[in-house]
């Protein structure tokens, strides 16, 4: 018996609003809208190729009335492909994101920030190839030869 990875559910107070920052912030496109629900993804799901092998899960952000207490949990670690990470921070600032503190302290290759609603997410190292005129310069966010994966943000 295996189980797949389908969607992450977000709780939220505006699924609209988040669903388009992430949308913007990955290149997904709005699969589904019901009620206060709003799910996102790279694809359209389907039963037979989620039979077929695992797939990219889906975002679903449902709206709920109480707010978030405290450090999230679980958060998402994004790479940028065609930028820096400073021009991927940065892009992500201008979609209403925020830099986060969460005691990761200073020397790191990856940027703490938060979504509209505050929830932290962390933007890894560039994955442009090098020489790529958005590749991480040596010495800045990309010199770690793998994207580290943070155990405390």
């Amino acid at each position: 018996m295996t189980s797949r990875f389908m969607e992450l559910v977000v709780d939220c107070h505006d699924p609209e609003r988040l669903a388009a920052f992430w949308c913007a912030a990955l290149d997904f496109q709005v699969i589904e809208r019901r009620g206060d629900k709003v799910e996102i993804a790279s694809w359209e799901p389907t039963v037979e190729a989620v039979r077929v092998r695992q797939m990219p899960p889906t975002l679903l952000f449902i709206r709920v009335p109480e707010g978030r207490r405290g450090k999230n949990r679980l958060h998402l670690d994004i790479t940028p492909i065609d930028a820096s990470t400073d021009q991927e921070v940065a892009r992500l600032l201008a979609l209403g994101a925020t830099t986060a503190d969460v005691g990761q302290g200073p020397g790191r290759n990856w940027v703490v920030m938060a979504d509209p609603e505050g929830n932290e997410f962390c933007v890894l190292r560039s994955l442009a190839p090098p020489g790529h005129p958005s590749a991480d310069p040596v010495g800045g966010a990309g010199t770690s030869p793998s994207p580290p994966r943070p155990t405390s943000s």
